[in-house]
């Protein structure tokens, strides 16, 4: 049997790797140059690394397992990780529950407050009842205004820029799910991982172990059409050339699903309001000395272009980034922000100002290399009442599949829940295409 992926970016390459394991060849269709989507690699020069932020926590046991299975395991590294916060001119180290305690931004009932938001987020599990709710009111509800104001919303700035106000409670319930599990229960310390060699280790294994199975990667392919047989099975074209399937899935979003897919093969309701995207620009700086000991330091400041400074090498060990320090500060902003008018060059220059005024003893001689990165759609604003208002999307035709991150109404989307999505979805395709 012979399937087709539309779409090369995590979701895709994680289901070619499902598929691959069983009776059936794989063939990805990736329309960019690169692999892995907003996972993918950037050649920075005297190393390789991701193009942006990504770290495993110890609580994604999908992603893990998905590592593991591709013989990964041993690649894995697991380190202390520091969380910072930048309010009223000063630096805070958070890392653990004493320092927390010592945190002079909140007093003892703050802390409380916070404490009890935390435990009695990660105990819910009607998320919908959520949705009715912003995230600002229902956190001023749980833990109080003054909570709010000095410890999540420079969290939520951080993450969802100017427009974390327009986001229902699932997002924070969703995030305190995922990163506050990342805690040992016994140290009480936060621990993350990465990879050696970054996600390109991930994707070159990845790409091996396909083609010693027979199936394959096809880079810069834009797909221009998929169109169903009359005698069944569905055709892919891709650079004027027709490729016959026994099936297809589409990971691609849906406006590209809209462009090239044939109508018979789907049906979708419209939406009842348009599904606004997060965009994120982030300036990546190699320097020859470190800027911060915290991996996440989170900015209470509006002085500060960008809304975080992420500390790459406070975390991943500098043989992996040629004994250079490697940062990245994003700015996360939507489809029509003024930021995206900037030139490369504006930008860059407006953030390097940000990071004299965060750091006003950097020294630019220090910096070996500055790198521009932009994502104009990152993920869908989960806005008040999200999962009834994103189109609903069936397939038509039995050989047609449609698998997309748009379609994540209670998760966050990181990698560990797009695994996750791919099980789930591999064991009704698999008993519907009688794989083995």
């Amino acid at each position: 049997m012979k399937i087709g992926i539309v779409g090369g970016g995590f979701m895709g390459l994680t289901l070619s790797h499902e598929i691959a394991k069983t009776n059936a060849s794989v063939k990805v269709f990736e329309s960019a140059a690169h692999m892995g989507g907003l996972s993918t690699h950037k050649d920075y020069g005297p190393f390789v690394w991701d193009r942006f932020y990504h770290v495993i926590l110890p609580t994604d046991n999908y992603l893990i397992g998905l590592i593991e299975d591709l013989d990964l395991g041993d690649e894995l590294c697991w380190r202390r990780s520091y969380t910072g916060y930048y309010v009223q001119k000063k630096f805070y180290s958070i890392s653990s529950s004493k320092e927390f305690l010592l945190f002079p931004a909140l007093n003892l009932w703050d802390k409380g407050m916070l404490a009890f938001t935390i435990f009695y987020g990660s105990k819910i599990k009607d998320w919908k009842k959520l949705e009715k709710i912003t995230v600002k009111d229902w956190l001023i509800k749980m833990g109080g205004r003054a909570t709010y104001e000095k410890f999540w919303s420079p969290l939520l700035l951080a993450k969802l820029g100017e427009n974390h106000e327009k986001v229902s409670a699932v997002f924070i319930w969703t995030y305190i799910k995922r990163l506050f599990q990342a805690r040992s229960s016994a140290a009480q310390k936060e621990h993350m991982g990465y990879l050696k060699g970054g996600y390109k280790t991930f994707f070159d294994t990845l790409q091996s172990n396909l083609s010693k199975k027979g199936s394959e990667i096809a880079l810069n392919s834009a797909v221009q059409s998929v169109k169903a047989n009359p005698e069944g099975g569905i055709t892919i074209i891709c650079n004027d050339k027709e490729e016959y399937f026994d099936k297809v899935i589409f990971t691609s979003p849906l406006n590209v699903l809209n462009k090239v897919a044939n109508q018979s093969l789907f049906e979708s309701s419209k939406p009842t309001a348009p599904v606004e995207y997060l965009g994120v620009i982030c300036l990546v700086m190699i320097t020859k000395k470190s800027l911060t000991p915290y991996y996440v330091l989170n900015i209470a400041d509006k002085e500060i272009p960008f809304t975080g400074v992420i500390g790459m090498s406070s975390l991943v060990d500098l043989d992996q980034t040629a004994n250079e320090h490697l940062t990245y500060f994003p700015k996360y902003v939507s489809a029509n922000d003024a930021y995206w008018q900037k030139s490369d060059e504006e930008l860059t220059s407006l953030f390097l100002e940000g990071v004299s005024k965060l750091y006003p003893d950097f020294d630019e001689n220090d910096i070996v290399s500055t790198h521009l990165h932009k994502a104009l759609k990152v993920q869908p604003l989960q806005v008040l009442n999200y999962s009834e208002t994103i189109p609903d999307v069936q397939t038509k035709h039995k050989d047609f599949y449609i698998l997309n991150t748009s379609q994540f109404v209670n998760d966050t989307l990181n990698n560990n829940s797009v695994v996750n999505h791919v099980q789930k979805f591999m064991t009704k395709f698999k008993t519907e295409s009688n794989l083995h």
